[in-house]
């Protein structure tokens, strides 16, 4: 039987990079003690009060069809929540989408066809290589090195460019490393863009979770706004994963050429949760607060306590969820060692390989844990990596 290309080319990038994560969950199904520290979902629940405004927004009958662009009460939300950094916004800018993933996929499809390439720090969100393959083009890796604390350097962006380069995807903070671009650095970037008439494509899902410091989008630089879309959600602001409720902002010629895709793909989203994103965006929860504490305070005390284990070494995230651990002095690479933790020590984590060619010796941990139980996972890191190092000896 024939299949279409897109079945191949994405055949070797589906479920399989969650390979360690989907065994972990197969463990505990039998009864098996397991940490998880592999996916990024929050460990505190929504609000309640915001749940309840979904509930009534269900039980008020908002279950009918929306249309392509988004329900109107969320995007008058979304204008009012962008215009300090895009003070021309209107609805024609805004486009609502089930989730980041979903209007990530969209935005791709409307930028870039076959042969084109998209520009990426490498290491890379899991699904980036997915959504730029689907649409027939190929993923440009910009390496992202711990040395620099994994923040895109502009000369290395230059070297990546090439004549078929057509979007640079940022993401900050960053999955899986945590860094954070300032306006100094994003400037840099863009001059770039800019000089080689790059897209602008910004995930920023993580926005309300850096731990110091400012977060800076590029739609705040005058000159890249005409060359700049950003994708957010509710879903790590509001510990709202399983909502799907996200968006897009971008020029308004970009945004009437997303909607047919939008359309064809969707033809709206769920009225009930967009209200429900609307009371999220317009009223104050301290959601974000309790997360960004809880998860600041865990980067700094798995950072400190990783750097008591001579073969492992960290560097300190600046927001996100996670902490990337370079484990290369076990003489191990990131899949061997995660496969290692899970069954010898009951310790899920991501290989780094799931993030791109240049994280294959990293291994990636969530902070979404309790303190407790992440200094659990630390103690058997350590027991992990004092057995490798005996086994060393022994050869």
């Amino acid at each position: 039987m024939r299949y279409a290309a897109i079945t191949d080319r994405l055949y070797e990038l589906g479920g399989d990079k969650w390979a360690v994560h989907n065994a972990a969950r197969a463990h505990q199904a039998k009864g098996k003690e397991v940490i998880e520290l592999s996916i990024g979902e929050p460990d505190i629940t929504t609000d309640p009060a915001l749940v309840e405004h979904c509930i009534n927004a269900l039980r008020a009958g908002r279950t009918r069809y929306s249309n392509g662009r988004g329900e109107p009460g969320l995007v008058d939300a979304l204008i009012d929540t962008y215009a300090p950094r895009l003070p021309s916004i209107s609805e024609e800018n805004v486009l609502c989408f089930p989730g980041t993933q979903t209007a990530l996929f969209a935005v791709i499809l409307a930028l870039v066809g076959e042969g084109d390439g998209v520009l990426s720090g490498d290491p890379y969100y899991a699904t980036y290589e997915g959504v730029i393959r689907a649409a027939g083009a190929h993923l440009q890796p910009v390496p992202l090195r711990m040395a620099n604390s994994f923040i895109m350097q502009p000369d290395d962006l230059a070297d990546a460019i090439t004549p078929e380069s057509r979007v640079l995807m940022l993401n900050t903070p960053h999955n899986p490393t945590g860094a954070v671009l300032d306006r100094k650095t994003l400037v840099q970037l863009g001059e770039l863009c800019i000089k080689h008439d790059l897209w602008i494509l910004c995930d920023e899902v993580y926005e309300a979770l850096i731990f110091d410091g400012d977060f800076v989008s590029p739609l705040e630089i005058d000159s890249l706004r005409e060359r700049t879309v950003v994708v957010s959600s509710i879903s790590k602001s509001h510990a709202a994963t399983g909502f799907r409720s996200g968006w897009s902002i971008g020029p308004v010629e970009f945004s009437r050429r997303l909607l047919p895709i939008s359309e064809t793909m969707l033809f709206g989203n769920q009225p009930f949760i967009a209200d429900m994103t609307e009371v999220a965006l317009r009223q104050h929860f301290d959601t974000a607060e309790r997360l960004r504490e809880a998860l600041g305070r865990r980067a700094k005390l798995l950072h400190k306590a990783i750097s008591q284990i001579p073969m492992l070494s960290s560097s300190l995230p600046q927001g996100g969820m996670f902490l990337m651990i370079d484990i290369s002095k076990t003489g191990m690479d990131g899949e061997a060692f995660a496969w290692r933790l899970l069954e010898e020590q009951g310790v899920a984590v991501m290989p780094g390989a799931s993030f791109g060619e240049s994280a294959t010796s990293l291994i990636r941990l969530a902070l979404t844990v309790p303190d407790e139980v992440l200094m659990q996972a630390v103690d058997r890191l350590a027991a992990l990596c004092r057995s490798l190092e005996g086994h060393h000896l022994e050869a």
